[in-house]
């Protein structure tokens, strides 16, 4: 193809994935995902009713025949790095898990792809989106504390999907499109 092809061809705005990661029930990278995947393995837990009641289920619930003894559980979820990302141990604690996860395999991902955001020159972008954010509910209904003004608005700010990619651009120094993607 010549040149003036090719040139025709790209506009500039192209979006290249060079790099990827993420975690899984039963798989801590990707690879580990895919063998899982290769080889056929059952990546969802499930439980007897004795370790369900040892975890404070309610027997009535253990006993309903529509309740799901079964969960996906990602390994090391609650082993944040707050140092590394620059965090205070109060907002990863008030901070989604779903969003921790996010951060880290963002992170992972530039690793993978070989590009240090502080040196790069092009632009770097965030596409992402979490799900239904259940941990914000049992966060509060775990404390006793009274949340004031300035702790409810930084638990919209950990909770609240909407910050998910802004926050990896801010953290991450990327600065690229930050967008969220909900649908």
């Amino acid at each position: 193809m010549s040149n003036a092809a090719l040139k025709e061809k790209y506009d500039g705005l192209e979006i290249a994935i060079i790099g990827i990661a993420g975690k899984f029930p039963g798989s801590k990278t990707i690879d580990e995902f895919w063998e899982n995947l290769k080889n056929g393995k059952e990546l969802i837990s499930f439980f007897s009713d004795d370790e369900l009641r040892e975890e404070g289920i309610d027997s009535r619930l253990i006993n309903d025949p529509n309740y799901v003894k079964a969960r996906a559980i990602i390994e090391d979820a609650d082993k944040f790095d707050a140092n590394f990302f620059g965090f205070f141990p109060r907002e990863v604690e008030i901070l989604d898990p779903q969003q921790r996860i996010f951060l880290e395999c963002s992170w992972e991902a530039l690793e993978d792809a070989g590009y240090n955001p502080e040196n790069y020159k092009g632009l770097i972008g965030v596409f992402g989106g979490v799900g239904m954010n259940s941990y914000l509910f049992s966060f509060l209904n775990s404390t006793d504390k009274v949340i004031g003004p300035s702790e409810g608005y930084q638990l919209s700010i950990g909770n609240e999907k909407d910050f998910l990619t802004s926050r990896v651009s801010y953290k991450l120094n990327l600065r690229g499109p930050s967008l969220d993607v909900q649908t």
